[in-house]
């Protein structure tokens, strides 16, 4: 389960009067296997949904936070130490701070229900209550985004990245020209495809901040009108496949037409991470890190708090 996903699955316990506990990371020091943000839930049946990591710390706090379902949250730290990960081997050397926090059927739910609504494109915050000491405190956990992605292309590649990108959470839309490749068959759902002139149909597609377009076409005649379309988007990525003499042509003619070197420094051609691929599927896993890299550098802080909480007074 993504984050978005263990929220909605949160709404959905409340409101079937189930409680379950939301374990997060709110602080790490030295090397962890999840960084702060990553998200457990564990429901009365003791299952857990989500990833902290697994091994040992996942097992204690599975067993920690369900002694705590019906009891104040509160803060544990975990040492990943020799000591503690003999037997798995979890012998990281850093220490995980992990926020259990009960979510019950009296639990006001409306920052999860506004979470598990908030439009793919869009961050949302998720409150999580602890005691610290005699006080208590709330850190706000971020539910990232999901980034779009567009494709220009519907060939060999495009099969490959799509199927890459879905699992890491992007939501993913394939464009070409001709039926018999962009296809549901091909491209089987969640992936979306659309099958007409490329350049047009990235043209009449939304395109923010969020957005990321690849552009694998056929040929270079599509790839310019592709790039043509959207090299004035504000797009966080824009990457076009290529030889350095193909892009080279392709970015002089763009040149001649008045795009300036600026927008021009924003595409990332040729595409992907150097990591000497050859194979379709290579390539394809030096794009989607590209995507991955992108979108790392400069993110939200995961996780803000702890904050003191004002308790009401009768």
């Amino acid at each position: 389960m993504n984050a978005r996903e263990l929220i909605r699955h949160i709404v959905k316990a409340h409101d079937e009067d189930r409680s379950v506990a939301v374990c997060a990371v709110v602080a790490t020091r030295g090397s962890t296997p999840q960084p702060p943000g990553a998200m457990i839930v564990v429901d009365e049946a003791a299952n857990t949904f989500g990833t902290l990591g697994g091994g040992c710390v996942e097992a204690e706090v599975r067993r920690q936070a369900h002694q705590q379902l019906h009891g104040p949250g509160r803060v544990a730290t975990f040492e990943l130490d020799a000591d503690f990960g003999h037997d798995d081997g979890m012998i990281c050397g850093g220490q995980m701070d992990i926020a259990l926090s009960p979510v019950t059927p009296s639990t006001n739910i409306d920052a999860y229900r506004a979470a598990a609504e908030t439009p793919p494109g869009a961050e949302a915050w998720v409150p999580l209550r602890v005691l610290d000491g005699d006080h208590l405190v709330e850190y706000r956990v971020c539910i990232e985004s999901q980034p779009r992605l567009y494709i220009a292309g519907a060939g060999h590649i495009s099969r490959v990245i799509a199927d890459l990108a879905v699992s890491l959470q992007f939501e993913v839309d394939v464009i070409d020209d001709r039926s018999e490749y962009a296809n549901e068959q091909r491209f089987p759902e969640p992936i979306r495809t659309h099958v007409g002139d490329i350049a047009k149909t990235l043209e009449s597609l939304p395109i923010d901040a969020e957005t990321y377009i690849i552009i694998v076409t056929r040929g270079h005649r599509h790839d310019e009108a592709a790039l043509r379309a959207v090299i004035d988007a504000p797009a966080r990525y824009i990457g076009m496949i290529g030889s350095r003499r193909k892009v080279k042509v392709i970015f002089d003619d763009l040149k001649h037409a008045g795009v300036s070197d600026d927008q021009l420094a924003r595409v990332h051609a040729p595409i992907g991470l150097d990591i000497g691929s050859v194979t379709v599927d290579e390539i394809g896993i030096s794009i989607a890190a590209q995507l991955v890299q992108v979108r790392r550098a400069g993110k939200t802080k995961p996780v803000q708090g702890p904050f003191p909480v004002q308790e009401a007074t009768a």
